[in-house]
């Protein structure tokens, strides 16, 4: 477990050390980047629900960042990553889907895809708060030639409700007195799980795709003999 001290002093030296604006740059990046360009299917703990809370506790810990700004770019980074995730959808269809990463990731695919057709319009907002489904669903509703105009509404709630909501959980959790101890304990805690499934699932679906190609080559190994 992280202690409080500790992770407050990280954030304070990041900050401290990167300025205010390179702090903002980056989390929106970073926000923008887990959806538009899939660096949050190997590595959500940079990109996923550790960042927000963890930027809405450094913001409440210091002057220097102003939260509106900060939660109001957050859930823009958010909104236009899933537009670019749509779009690359819409405009590639299937083959891009199919050239995303190994077994694993492809088997994310297939449940993203079983759950945004049950629940369609739902799917991109709920799929905010879900790691995997979080990058693809936008994709697979590009894909599925979903109605621009419901996709640009949902991805709008789910955006609001998940990044601007988020941030402000972090901040507000540190701001109101005896919770702030608490809330860096959680943070540390989110952040931790994050890294670790995060590293467990890259790990994995490396594995998968090595063996994968083992056995692509011994079938044409066999097939020659």
């Amino acid at each position: 477990m992280v202690r409080a001290a500790a992770l407050d002093g990280q954030l304070s030296d990041f900050l401290s050390s990167a300025g205010v604006v390179v702090f903002y740059l980056l989390v929106w990046a970073l926000v923008f980047a887990g959806t538009a360009l899939f660096l949050g299917v190997f590595i959500p703990f940079v990109t996923g629900d550790s960042l927000l809370f963890g930027a809405g506790l450094v913001a409440a810990s210091t002057t220097n960042l102003n939260i509106v700004v900060l939660a109001v770019g957050v859930g823009i980074a958010a909104f236009l990553g899933d537009q670019v995730g749509f779009l690359l959808g819409r405009r590639y269809g299937r083959g891009y889907l199919d050239k995303r990463g190994g077994r694993r990731t492809q088997l994310a695919i297939v449940k993203t895809e079983s759950f945004y057709l049950k629940y369609g319009w739902w799917a991109v907002v709920v799929a905010r708060f879900m790691p995997w489904a979080r990058v693809f669903v936008p994709v697979v509703a590009g894909v599925g030639r979903m109605n621009y105009y419901k996709f640009l509404s949902s991805n709008v709630v789910g955006a609001l409700a998940w990044g601007v909501g988020i941030t402000l959980t972090g901040y507000y959790a540190a701001a109101i007195p005896g919770v702030k101890s608490a809330a860096y304990i959680i943070a540390g805690f989110f952040i931790t799980a994050s890294i670790v499934f995060g590293l467990r699932t890259w790990f994995a679906d490396r594995a998968q795709m090595r063996l994968d190609a083992r056995t692509s080559t011994g079938s044409h190994n066999t097939l020659g003999g």
